[in-house]
Protein backbone atom coordinates (compact mmCIF):
# COMPACT_ATOMS: atom_id res chain seq x y z
CA UNK A 1 0.00 0.00 0.00
CA UNK A 2 1.28 3.48 -0.90
CA UNK A 3 0.72 6.40 1.41
CA UNK A 4 -0.50 9.52 -0.36
CA UNK A 5 1.12 12.54 1.24
CA UNK A 6 1.89 15.55 -1.00
CA UNK A 7 2.21 13.15 -3.91
CA UNK A 8 5.26 11.38 -2.48
CA UNK A 9 5.24 7.67 -1.60
CA UNK A 10 6.29 7.13 1.99
CA UNK A 11 6.37 4.27 4.47
CA UNK A 12 2.98 2.63 5.18
CA UNK A 13 1.35 3.64 8.46
CA UNK A 14 1.91 1.40 11.49
CA UNK A 15 -1.51 -0.23 11.19
CA UNK A 16 -0.81 -1.39 7.64
CA UNK A 17 2.61 -2.71 8.60
CA UNK A 18 1.32 -4.87 11.42
CA UNK A 19 -1.81 -6.12 9.64
CA UNK A 20 -0.39 -6.67 6.15
CA UNK A 21 0.05 -10.42 6.78
CA UNK A 22 -3.54 -10.86 7.93
CA UNK A 23 -5.41 -13.03 5.42
CA UNK A 24 -8.27 -11.42 3.51
CA UNK A 25 -11.27 -13.71 4.19
CA UNK A 26 -13.17 -12.67 1.06
CA UNK A 27 -13.42 -15.21 -1.76
CA UNK A 28 -12.66 -14.67 -5.43
CA UNK A 29 -10.93 -11.76 -7.11
CA UNK A 30 -13.71 -9.17 -7.52
CA UNK A 31 -13.14 -6.89 -4.56
CA UNK A 32 -14.12 -3.24 -4.71
CA UNK A 33 -12.24 -2.18 -1.57
CA UNK A 34 -8.72 -2.85 -0.33
CA UNK A 35 -8.59 -5.16 2.68
CA UNK A 36 -6.11 -2.96 4.58
CA UNK A 37 -8.29 0.09 3.87
CA UNK A 38 -11.24 -1.67 5.49
CA UNK A 39 -9.18 -2.68 8.53
CA UNK A 40 -7.63 0.76 8.99
CA UNK A 41 -10.93 2.61 8.78
CA UNK A 42 -12.56 0.20 11.23
CA UNK A 43 -9.74 0.43 13.76
CA UNK A 44 -9.64 4.24 13.60
CA UNK A 45 -13.43 4.39 13.93
CA UNK A 46 -13.53 2.15 16.99
CA UNK A 47 -10.77 4.18 18.64
CA UNK A 48 -12.96 7.24 18.08
CA UNK A 49 -16.00 5.58 19.68
CA UNK A 50 -17.79 3.75 16.86
CA UNK A 51 -19.66 0.79 18.35
CA UNK A 52 -21.32 -0.85 15.32
CA UNK A 53 -20.80 -1.23 11.57
CA UNK A 54 -23.11 1.66 10.69
CA UNK A 55 -21.06 3.96 12.94
CA UNK A 56 -17.83 2.74 11.33
CA UNK A 57 -19.17 3.57 7.86
CA UNK A 58 -20.38 6.98 9.07
CA UNK A 59 -16.93 7.69 10.50
CA UNK A 60 -15.38 6.76 7.15
CA UNK A 61 -17.67 9.12 5.26
CA UNK A 62 -17.08 11.97 7.71
CA UNK A 63 -13.28 11.53 7.56
CA UNK A 64 -12.99 10.54 3.91
CA UNK A 65 -10.76 13.46 2.98
CA UNK A 66 -8.35 12.74 5.82
CA UNK A 67 -8.37 8.98 5.19
CA UNK A 68 -7.54 9.57 1.52
CA UNK A 69 -4.20 11.10 2.56
CA UNK A 70 -2.85 7.69 3.58
CA UNK A 71 -5.27 5.07 2.16
CA UNK A 72 -5.84 4.13 -1.47
CA UNK A 73 -9.68 3.98 -1.36
CA UNK A 74 -10.06 2.99 -5.06
CA UNK A 75 -13.86 3.00 -4.77
CA UNK A 76 -14.37 5.40 -1.90
CA UNK A 77 -15.50 4.46 1.61
CA UNK A 78 -16.94 0.95 2.01
CA UNK A 79 -20.57 0.51 3.02
CA UNK A 80 -21.43 -0.78 6.48
CA UNK A 81 -22.37 -4.20 5.02
CA UNK A 82 -18.82 -4.54 3.68
CA UNK A 83 -17.33 -3.96 7.12
CA UNK A 84 -19.84 -6.46 8.49
CA UNK A 85 -19.02 -9.19 5.96
CA UNK A 86 -15.26 -8.80 6.36
CA UNK A 87 -15.24 -8.90 10.17
CA UNK A 88 -17.76 -11.75 10.34
CA UNK A 89 -15.43 -13.88 8.20
CA UNK A 90 -12.15 -12.67 9.74
CA UNK A 91 -10.06 -15.14 11.74
CA UNK A 92 -10.16 -13.64 15.27
CA UNK A 93 -6.95 -15.33 16.45
CA UNK A 94 -4.97 -14.01 13.49
CA UNK A 95 -6.44 -10.54 14.03
CA UNK A 96 -5.53 -10.66 17.72
CA UNK A 97 -1.96 -11.68 16.88
CA UNK A 98 -1.56 -8.71 14.52
CA UNK A 99 -3.20 -6.39 17.04
CA UNK A 100 -0.77 -7.37 19.78
CA UNK A 101 2.17 -6.85 17.39
CA UNK A 102 0.81 -3.39 16.68
CA UNK A 103 0.47 -2.57 20.38
CA UNK A 104 4.01 -3.86 21.01
CA UNK A 105 5.30 -1.54 18.29
CA UNK A 106 3.42 1.49 19.62
CA UNK A 107 4.40 0.85 23.22
CA UNK A 108 7.52 2.46 24.61
CA UNK A 109 9.76 0.14 26.62
CA UNK A 110 9.76 1.34 30.23
CA UNK A 111 11.72 -0.44 32.95
CA UNK A 112 9.52 -1.85 35.71
CA UNK A 113 6.31 -0.80 34.02
CA UNK A 114 3.32 -2.13 35.93
CA UNK A 115 1.17 -4.45 33.81
CA UNK A 116 -2.07 -5.46 35.60
CA UNK A 117 -3.99 -8.49 34.37
CA UNK A 118 -7.68 -8.65 35.16
CA UNK A 119 -10.90 -10.09 33.81
CA UNK A 120 -14.12 -8.40 32.75
CA UNK A 121 -17.46 -9.86 31.75
CA UNK A 122 -19.29 -8.28 28.82
CA UNK A 123 -22.64 -8.13 30.57
CA UNK A 124 -24.96 -8.12 27.57
CA UNK A 125 -22.96 -10.37 25.28
CA UNK A 126 -25.01 -13.44 26.15
CA UNK A 127 -27.28 -15.01 23.51
CA UNK A 128 -30.23 -16.91 24.95
CA UNK A 129 -31.35 -18.15 21.55
CA UNK A 130 -28.00 -19.88 21.06
CA UNK A 131 -27.59 -20.84 24.73
CA UNK A 132 -24.36 -18.83 24.93
CA UNK A 133 -23.17 -17.27 28.18
CA UNK A 134 -21.77 -13.76 28.40
CA UNK A 135 -18.19 -13.39 27.15
CA UNK A 136 -15.48 -13.06 29.80
CA UNK A 137 -12.20 -11.46 28.72
CA UNK A 138 -8.83 -11.18 30.48
CA UNK A 139 -6.87 -8.05 29.53
CA UNK A 140 -3.29 -6.87 30.06
CA UNK A 141 -2.97 -3.10 30.59
CA UNK A 142 0.29 -1.14 30.39
CA UNK A 143 -0.21 1.54 33.05
CA UNK A 144 2.45 4.01 31.88
CA UNK A 145 1.86 3.58 28.15
CA UNK A 146 -1.92 3.45 28.75
CA UNK A 147 -2.33 0.70 26.18
CA UNK A 148 -4.08 -2.65 26.04
CA UNK A 149 -1.27 -5.08 25.34
CA UNK A 150 -3.57 -8.01 24.67
CA UNK A 151 -6.76 -9.85 25.56
CA UNK A 152 -7.74 -13.49 25.95
CA UNK A 153 -11.25 -14.87 26.00
CA UNK A 154 -12.05 -17.19 28.90
CA UNK A 155 -13.56 -20.49 27.83
CA UNK A 156 -17.20 -20.85 28.88
CA UNK A 157 -16.42 -23.99 30.87
CA UNK A 158 -13.29 -22.62 32.52
CA UNK A 159 -12.08 -19.53 34.39
CA UNK A 160 -9.33 -16.89 34.34
CA UNK A 161 -6.72 -19.34 35.63
CA UNK A 162 -6.61 -21.06 32.23
CA UNK A 163 -6.82 -17.85 30.19
CA UNK A 164 -4.05 -15.93 31.98
CA UNK A 165 -1.21 -18.29 30.88
CA UNK A 166 -2.36 -18.07 27.25
CA UNK A 167 -2.27 -14.28 27.44
CA UNK A 168 1.14 -14.24 29.14
CA UNK A 169 2.67 -16.45 26.44
CA UNK A 170 1.51 -14.03 23.76
CA UNK A 171 3.04 -10.90 25.31
CA UNK A 172 6.53 -9.44 25.55
CA UNK A 173 6.77 -8.52 29.24
CA UNK A 174 10.54 -8.26 29.60
CA UNK A 175 11.42 -5.93 32.46
CA UNK A 176 7.81 -5.40 33.55
CA UNK A 177 6.08 -6.09 36.85
CA UNK A 178 2.90 -8.13 36.38
CA UNK A 179 0.16 -7.67 38.97
CA UNK A 180 -2.76 -10.09 39.32
CA UNK A 181 -5.54 -10.49 41.88
CA UNK A 182 -5.91 -13.54 44.11
CA UNK A 183 -7.44 -15.80 41.45
CA UNK A 184 -4.22 -15.55 39.44
CA UNK A 185 -2.02 -16.25 42.45
CA UNK A 186 -0.89 -19.65 41.19
CA UNK A 187 2.58 -21.21 41.15
CA UNK A 188 2.36 -22.05 37.44
CA UNK A 189 1.43 -18.46 36.58
CA UNK A 190 4.29 -17.10 38.71
CA UNK A 191 6.67 -19.48 36.93
CA UNK A 192 5.45 -18.30 33.53
CA UNK A 193 5.88 -14.63 34.48
CA UNK A 194 9.50 -15.22 35.52
CA UNK A 195 10.20 -17.19 32.32
CA UNK A 196 8.90 -14.25 30.29
CA UNK A 197 11.57 -11.99 31.84
CA UNK A 198 9.17 -10.13 34.14
CA UNK A 199 8.52 -9.98 37.89
CA UNK A 200 5.27 -10.64 39.71
CA UNK A 201 3.27 -8.94 42.45
CA UNK A 202 0.38 -11.24 43.33
CA UNK A 203 -2.49 -10.72 45.74
CA UNK A 204 -2.45 -13.46 48.38
CA UNK A 205 -5.68 -14.80 49.88
CA UNK A 206 -7.17 -17.99 51.20
CA UNK A 207 -6.86 -19.94 47.95
CA UNK A 208 -3.19 -20.37 48.94
CA UNK A 209 -4.18 -21.31 52.47
CA UNK A 210 -0.86 -22.38 54.04
CA UNK A 211 1.22 -19.57 52.58
CA UNK A 212 -1.50 -17.04 53.35
CA UNK A 213 -1.76 -18.20 56.98
CA UNK A 214 2.01 -18.01 57.46
CA UNK A 215 2.25 -14.52 55.97
CA UNK A 216 -0.60 -13.24 58.13
CA UNK A 217 1.02 -14.71 61.26
CA UNK A 218 4.35 -13.15 60.32
CA UNK A 219 2.94 -9.63 60.16
CA UNK A 220 0.81 -10.24 63.26
CA UNK A 221 3.99 -11.18 65.13
CA UNK A 222 5.66 -8.05 63.84
CA UNK A 223 2.80 -5.94 65.19
CA UNK A 224 2.70 -7.80 68.51
CA UNK A 225 6.41 -7.20 69.03
CA UNK A 226 5.93 -3.46 68.50
CA UNK A 227 7.77 -3.86 65.19
CA UNK A 228 10.95 -5.25 66.68
CA UNK A 229 10.70 -8.97 65.80
CA UNK A 230 11.89 -8.65 62.19
CA UNK A 231 13.63 -6.13 59.99
CA UNK A 232 11.16 -4.50 57.64
CA UNK A 233 10.52 -1.46 55.46
CA UNK A 234 7.53 0.82 55.92
CA UNK A 235 5.69 3.50 53.95
CA UNK A 236 2.55 5.55 54.51
CA UNK A 237 0.40 7.78 52.30
CA UNK A 238 -2.57 10.02 53.12
CA UNK A 239 -5.08 11.11 50.48
CA UNK A 240 -8.11 13.33 50.87
CA UNK A 241 -10.93 13.60 48.37
CA UNK A 242 -14.64 13.02 47.79
CA UNK A 243 -15.32 13.84 51.42
CA UNK A 244 -13.13 11.09 52.84
CA UNK A 245 -9.59 10.55 54.08
CA UNK A 246 -7.71 7.43 52.98
CA UNK A 247 -4.59 6.32 54.81
CA UNK A 248 -2.52 3.51 53.32
CA UNK A 249 0.28 1.76 55.18
CA UNK A 250 2.69 -0.75 53.71
CA UNK A 251 5.15 -3.13 55.37
CA UNK A 252 7.57 -5.30 53.40
CA UNK A 253 9.87 -8.14 54.54
CA UNK A 254 12.42 -9.58 52.13
CA UNK A 255 14.67 -11.99 54.04
CA UNK A 256 15.18 -15.23 52.04
CA UNK A 257 15.93 -17.47 55.06
CA UNK A 258 12.72 -16.38 56.76
CA UNK A 259 10.56 -16.65 53.66
CA UNK A 260 12.05 -20.04 52.78
CA UNK A 261 10.75 -21.52 56.04
CA UNK A 262 7.11 -20.93 55.08
CA UNK A 263 4.94 -23.82 53.97
CA UNK A 264 4.97 -24.12 50.18
CA UNK A 265 7.42 -21.26 49.69
CA UNK A 266 9.73 -23.47 47.62
CA UNK A 267 6.99 -23.85 45.01
CA UNK A 268 7.07 -20.13 44.21
CA UNK A 269 9.89 -19.28 41.84
CA UNK A 270 11.94 -16.23 42.90
CA UNK A 271 9.66 -15.49 45.86
CA UNK A 272 11.55 -12.59 47.43
CA UNK A 273 9.25 -10.15 49.27
CA UNK A 274 6.19 -10.42 51.50
CA UNK A 275 3.89 -7.41 51.62
CA UNK A 276 1.12 -6.19 53.90
CA UNK A 277 -1.01 -3.21 52.86
CA UNK A 278 -3.44 -1.70 55.33
CA UNK A 279 -6.09 0.67 53.98
CA UNK A 280 -7.95 2.92 56.39
CA UNK A 281 -10.91 4.96 55.21
CA UNK A 282 -12.39 7.75 57.31
CA UNK A 283 -15.80 9.07 56.30
CA UNK A 284 -18.48 10.90 58.32
CA UNK A 285 -16.69 10.23 61.60
CA UNK A 286 -16.46 6.49 60.96
CA UNK A 287 -13.36 4.50 60.14
CA UNK A 288 -12.95 1.16 58.32
CA UNK A 289 -9.71 -0.81 58.02
CA UNK A 290 -8.83 -3.52 55.49
CA UNK A 291 -5.65 -5.61 55.40
CA UNK A 292 -4.35 -7.11 52.17
CA UNK A 293 -1.33 -9.33 51.57
CA UNK A 294 0.91 -9.83 48.54
CA UNK A 295 3.91 -11.85 47.40
CA UNK A 296 6.54 -10.44 45.03
CA UNK A 297 9.54 -11.73 43.10
CA UNK A 298 11.58 -8.53 43.47
CA UNK A 299 12.94 -6.18 46.12
CA UNK A 300 12.02 -2.51 46.29
CA UNK A 301 11.25 0.23 48.76
CA UNK A 302 7.95 -0.13 50.58
CA UNK A 303 6.90 3.23 49.16
CA UNK A 304 7.36 1.92 45.62
CA UNK A 305 5.63 -1.39 46.25
CA UNK A 306 2.69 0.47 47.78
CA UNK A 307 2.40 2.44 44.54
CA UNK A 308 2.63 -0.78 42.55
CA UNK A 309 -0.31 -2.29 44.44
CA UNK A 310 -2.36 0.84 43.76
CA UNK A 311 -1.48 0.84 40.07
CA UNK A 312 -3.11 -2.56 39.72
CA UNK A 313 -6.45 -0.76 39.91
CA UNK A 314 -5.56 1.39 36.89
CA UNK A 315 -6.94 -1.42 34.75
CA UNK A 316 -10.34 -0.86 36.37
CA UNK A 317 -10.32 2.93 36.16
CA UNK A 318 -8.48 3.47 32.88
CA UNK A 319 -9.65 0.46 30.87
CA UNK A 320 -12.78 -1.26 32.19
CA UNK A 321 -14.49 1.99 33.14
CA UNK A 322 -13.70 3.52 29.74
CA UNK A 323 -14.99 0.44 27.92
CA UNK A 324 -18.28 0.65 29.79
CA UNK A 325 -18.82 4.42 29.84
CA UNK A 326 -17.19 5.62 26.60
CA UNK A 327 -17.59 2.53 24.42
CA UNK A 328 -20.78 1.23 26.09
CA UNK A 329 -19.35 -2.28 25.98
CA UNK A 330 -21.74 -3.75 28.52
CA UNK A 331 -24.73 -2.37 26.60
CA UNK A 332 -23.72 -3.77 23.21
CA UNK A 333 -26.25 -6.25 21.81
CA UNK A 334 -25.00 -6.68 18.24
CA UNK A 335 -26.07 -10.18 17.24
CA UNK A 336 -26.27 -10.08 13.47
CA UNK A 337 -24.71 -13.20 12.01
CA UNK A 338 -23.65 -13.17 8.37
CA UNK A 339 -25.05 -16.24 6.58
CA UNK A 340 -22.28 -18.76 6.03
CA UNK A 341 -23.21 -19.22 2.38
CA UNK A 342 -22.22 -15.61 1.71
CA UNK A 343 -18.66 -16.29 2.86
CA UNK A 344 -18.49 -18.91 0.06
CA UNK A 345 -21.27 -17.45 -2.07
CA UNK A 346 -23.40 -19.02 -4.75
CA UNK A 347 -22.80 -17.67 -8.28
CA UNK A 348 -25.75 -15.26 -8.22
CA UNK A 349 -24.45 -13.77 -4.94
CA UNK A 350 -20.80 -13.46 -5.92
CA UNK A 351 -20.76 -9.77 -6.74
CA UNK A 352 -22.73 -8.88 -3.62
CA UNK A 353 -20.58 -11.00 -1.27
CA UNK A 354 -17.27 -9.81 -2.70
CA UNK A 355 -17.99 -6.06 -2.56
Amino acid sequence: MVVKVTGVAEEPPAIAKQFEKLKDPRKGTLRYHKFLDILTIAICAVICGADDYEAIAEFGQAKAEWLATFLELPNGIPAHDTFWRVFEALNPEEFQHCFMKWMAGVRKTISKEIVPLDGKRLRRSYAKEDDKAAIHMVSAWATTNRLVLGQQKVDEKSNEITAIPELLRALDLTGCIVTIDAMGCQTAIAELIIESGADYLLSLKGNQSHLHEDVVLLFDDLLASNFTAYAYDYARTVDKGHGRIEIRRCWTIDYPSLIGSFRGADNWRNLTTLVKVQSERRLDGRSTIEDRYFIASYRDLASNILQHTRKHWYIENSLHWVLDIAFREDECRIRRQWPSELCCPAPHLTQFAQA
